[in-house]
């Protein structure tokens, strides 16, 4: 694989594929993302956004991701430490190692507002 086509971000969808498959202009997308509906990343010295498939269910948006995003902002974190905070293990006392994310795709999008304003 060539430097070019390797990432940080394997499971992220890219703008122009996510705009066909919501039904919207990639202009949107990008509204999307600035105005908090969407989480993206970007690998280190790229310019474009990639959006991580697990936000999505059955080609919608998952209920909560706005209410993610502002808890993130409001808390300081920009996308890269979201994306982290939101996939990374929560510690060493959680015996299953759940992350963030587990939690987002059950639907327990509360537990993860409060995680994420009580700074993880």
């Amino acid at each position: 694989m060539s430097m070019a086509t390797k990432t940080r971000y394997p499971d992220a969808l890219a703008a122009p594929w996510l705009a066909v498959r919501l039904g919207v202009d990639p202009a949107r997308i990008e509204a999307m993302r600035r105005d908090g509906e969407l989480i993206a990343v970007r690998d280190p010295g790229s310019t474009e956004w990639r959006y991580p498939a697990w936000q999505f269910d059955e080609g919608k948006i998952r209920p909560g991701i706005t209410r993610i995003v502002a808890a993130a902002r409001e808390a300081g974190l920009d996308e890269s430490q979201l994306f982290e905070v939101l996939t990374s293990p929560r510690g060493l006392r959680d015996v299953d190692r759940r992350r963030l994310v587990d939690l987002l795709l059950e639907g327990r999008v509360d537990e993860v507002v409060f995680a994420l304003r009580a700074g993880g």
